[in-house]
């Protein structure tokens, strides 16, 4: 056999036994999974998850999982191939002794980080993240906790050895495998040698590849990396995602998010801001049994509104409840969800990427679905992307409807609806929106969030020359958008429950600013919020108030009659003081507080700069300051509720209340 033909075999053995290693490392995950469900079975019996969405979820998972632990492994095994098999080779018996124990001792730890999990997710209902750290840093008793367990567990700890010894004596090696080989060719000239280099190249970049797309959870350019929180997309309900997700994930995704620390600004900050809400009767518009439709609108800055590239939008907002000032809380369309349907501002990381992601919540679907609403959520994007059916489903949406549900709906057209890039063009889905809630019993509850306004801006060719370029390339993206949703209300008008629906419309977040009202640190936050009522029963017209996306949930749930008592961070803005509203969110390191006639910028210790809103209506003029206002104590105290509450786990009554 030629000397080249030796060295390409050698190489596409290597490969080879690099796979079956990582095989064995899937089967230890997948075993380990198989021992969480025994030993916690008592969580799912009574409500069994969808097993093919769990087999989906934990492989995606794992993988992800797999390729983080394996990679300084997988690097060992491959980059030696650049080096001359000739002379002074790496190739050697220590280095491949070397190379199996970092396998083993590394999947070895994802192992029993597994099986530890399978008793300790008992009490705490989820897999492990790096707050465990934290949580035990205090505690001296560990070492007893965990004998006691060992002893109680002995099978899981058997389990553990049984697996060790399997990646161990299962292990196929590589190197030497790769040594035996190339030692019958003859590689040493200039010519092979290069030919070496350019193949093992080839090969490293292929494996860096694969790597990223496992870790990131797919190839999609839809798909952004995934979060422990992705896991709820893989389970009917929230408790169960602990099955699809694995610990070792959960600790790497969750390594240096452990954001929410309490600054300790009071003793009892709910003696100055409580976001416990209990229905006192106050709003005289009470509306029971509405049906609600939330309209998330991508993009749509309240500026695009104002400058005229949005006049439908625009003549909608005239004929709703809108308000003199309003704010998004996040500038990400992952902040957004959080805000609008479960009040949950966004603090210092997306509220979705943090380990507080996996713990009970209040959201508008999850309470109203007590009350017979059927709760649905519409996204015309894949259903993974942007963890918007993970989260839908964390918050308690029923149903969800995105492109592959689209796609199955004969009355239209499928992907030929697809934009290319990221979802079913806004038209055509704001009408399967609407005739999908056509089929839905009353009272529901839905939720859209659109598509179209968004990067890489196009729009379908038979619009091109329907709707003008503007100053900036969104602009001609939320004409279209404007006038599908012109195209929806006209449908929707014409449907039984039209008149029976509190319509509610605002944006994720804004995007591109171009305007006169575009400059100073409030302008990127500028969205509409509106209350539309077709029926005329809710007041239209503006309020001088501010207003801002947490506020939705408990105005919407105050308008339906919402009588128990739950956990939002935002305010009904119908029964407070128009005076006493405000608005909060987190800029670059700083918290924005913005009330009526004020504006703060503050670091989390001190107040760094303030303007006056009333000459200054979008804080362009900034004064540094080191006051300590009294309008920093609310905020502060906002702050530290949040903060307790995302760490203690209290963001619904009864967990530690």
């Amino acid at each position: 056999m030629r000397p080249s033909s030796n060295y390409q075999l050698s190489i596409v053995n290597s490969q080879l036994k690099m796979v079956w290693n990582l095989f064995l490392a899937y089967i230890a995950y997948f075993v380990c999974r198989v021992a969480f469900l025994w030993e916690n079975w008592a969580m799912f019996a009574d409500n069994r998850p969808n097993w093919l969405q769990v087999l989906k979820g934990g492989f995606i998972f794992d993988s992800s999982a797999i390729f983080y632990t394996n990679l300084l492994y997988a690097l060992m095994v491959l980059i030696p191939l650049f080096f001359s098999p000739k002379g002074k080779s790496p190739f050697t018996i220590r280095y491949s002794l070397f190379t199996k124990i970092v396998f083993v001792v590394v999947n070895s730890i994802a192992v029993v980080a597994n099986l530890v999990d399978c008793v300790y997710a008992q009490y705490t209902g989820r897999r492990t993240t790096t707050t465990v750290f934290r949580e035990f840093e205090s505690e001296n008793n560990l070492g007893s906790i965990i004998g006691t367990e060992l002893l109680s567990h002995w099978y899981l700890v058997l389990l553990g050895v049984a697996l060790i010894c399997m990646l161990w004596f299962l292990y196929k090696d590589v190197i030497k495998s790769y040594e035996s080989r190339v030692k019958k060719s003859d590689c040493g000239s200039l010519k092979s040698t290069i030919r070496q280099i350019l193949k093992s190249t080839i090969n490293l970049f292929l494996f860096l590849a694969i790597s990223v797309i496992a870790m990131r959870g797919g190839a999609s350019t839809a798909i952004r990396p995934i979060a422990v929180s992705n896991a709820n997309q893989y389970v009917r309900d929230p408790s169960q995602a602990s099955l699809v997700l694995n610990t070792p994930f959960s600790l790497i995704r969750t390594l240096g998010k452990n954001v929410f620390k309490d600054p300790n600004y009071f003793e009892n900050p709910e003696q100055y801001y409580s976001p416990i809400h209990h229905y006192e009767g106050k709003n005289t518009e009470r509306m029971e049994g509405k049906n609600v439709v939330i309209l998330i609108l991508e993009s749509f800055s309240s500026e695009y509104i104002e400058e005229g590239y949005a006049p439908f939008t625009d003549s909608l907002l005239h004929e709703s409840l809108t308000f003199s000032q309003s704010y998004a809380n996040g500038r990400k369309s992952i902040d957004a969800m959080p805000s609008i349907l479960a009040s949950i501002p966004m603090f210092i990381e997306p509220y979705v990427l943090t380990p507080a992601s996996l713990n009970p919540i209040n959201s508008v679907a999850s309470l109203l679905n007590p009350l017979g609403y059927r709760t649905a959520f519409f996204h015309g994007a894949e259903n993974s992307s942007m963890g918007f059916q993970a989260f839908a489903k964390a918050a308690g949406f029923q149903y969800y409807y995105g492109r592959d549900e689209y796609n199955r709906d004969p009355r239209f057209n499928g992907d030929k609806d697809f934009d290319g890039t990221w979802a079913i063009w806004d038209e055509p889905f704001l009408q399967y929106f609407a005739q999908t809630m056509d089929t839905l019993p009353q009272p529901f509850l839905t939720a859209l969030f659109t598509a179209s306004s968004h990067h890489p801006f196009a729009i379908p060719q038979k619009y091109e020359k329907t709707f003008p370029q503007g100053p900036m390339p969104i602009h001609r993206c939320v004409r279209y958008s404007d006038n599908a949703l012109r195209q929806f209300f006209r449908t929707a008008s014409k449907m039984p429950w039209y008149q029976n629906t509190i319509f509610v419309l605002t944006a994720d977040h804004t995007n591109m600013l171009h305007g006169k009202n575009h400059a100073g640190p409030i302008a990127p936050y500028r969205v509409p919020i509106a209350f539309f009522d077709p029926s005329g029963q809710l007041p239209r017209g503006t309020m001088d108030a501010v207003a801002q996306q947490i506020d939705i949930m408990p105005t919407l749930l105050s308008l339906l009659g919402y009588e128990k008592p739950y956990v939002a961070f935002g305010i009904d803005l119908l029964t407070t003081p128009p005076e006493k509203t405000w608005a909060v969110n987190y800029n670059n390191g700083l918290y924005q507080y913005i009330t009526r006639d004020t504006f703060i910028q503050f670091d989390g210790t001190n107040a760094v700069s303030q303007s006056t809103l009333k000459s200054d209506a979008l804080g362009t003029t900034l004064t540094p300051t080191k006051e300590k206002s009294n309008a920093l104590t609310p905020l502060k105290a906002i702050i530290q509720s949040y903060m307790r509450r995302m760490t203690n786990n209290e963001l619904v009554i009864g967990n530690g209340e």
